[in-house]
């Protein structure tokens, strides 16, 4: 996994990357121009943060939010991991995180009144999302975040339990998705098929326009 982020108006020239789930107790070392953050248990990297980010990569200063990195900008941020005395861990993830998926089941959460426990077909497989949206129902497309998906608010999506039932993504809302116009209501978007087939990206800029308001 490696998520990446950037946003010089309210970070300065910063990289942030994300290889790990945050760890109950963390700490980090710096070396250079480069931060790593870790497990102070295991020992396990949950992070590298990379300040004169634009001098490793071009092109950053136009980018704000998720930056999906391909393998010239991995193989020069590995680079310059070992070059400060780092491990060069990093590993290109060039997969959409945000797809379109199809539910095929849906049933009550067994320990609870308002969650359902889905398995969804997306682009790669079937994951087991738990839900708790009121509108989930089985044979919608609907928008996923999968596991590395950082939603717009920043959030990042990791697998997790809910009641005691794994989850491996989420099932997302207009508003979550901060589609322009949004609902600001519960409820998950349920996508035309037509438009938007099984296991396709999904794609911000088209789905911008399905709540236009007529002038």
């Amino acid at each position: 996994m490696l998520i990446a982020s950037y946003n010089k108006e309210q970070l300065g020239d910063v990289l942030l990357t994300v290889v790990a789930p945050d760890a109950a107790t963390q700490s980090c070392e710096k070396k250079g121009d480069i931060v790593r953050i870790f497990d102070v248990e295991s020992g396990q990297t949950t992070g590298y943060n990379f300040f004169n980010a634009s001098k490793i990569i071009s092109g950053l200063e136009t980018k704000k939010g998720q930056i999906f990195l391909d393998n010239g900008q991995v193989d020069a941020l590995n680079e310059a991991l070992k070059e400060n005395g780092f491990s060069s861990e990093l590993v290109v993830d060039a997969k959409p995180k945000f797809v379109v998926g199809y539910v095929e089941k849906s049933e009550e959460h067994p320990d609870s009144d308002h969650l359902h426990v889905t398995s969804i077909k997306v682009d790669d497989g079937h994951l087991q999302i738990v839900c708790g949206a009121p509108n989930i129902e089985q044979g919608q497309n609907v928008v996923i975040a999968k596991v590395g998906a950082m939603m717009p608010d920043g959030t990042l999506i990791f697998p997790g339990k809910l009641r005691g039932i794994d989850s491996f993504g989420m099932v997302c809302s207009a508003r979550e998705l901060q589609l322009p116009n949004a609902p600001q209501k519960r409820g998950i978007l349920v996508l035309n098929a037509d438009d938007y087939p099984v296991g396709s990206a999904f794609d911000f800029d088209k789905a911008a326009h399905l709540f236009q308001t007529e002038a």
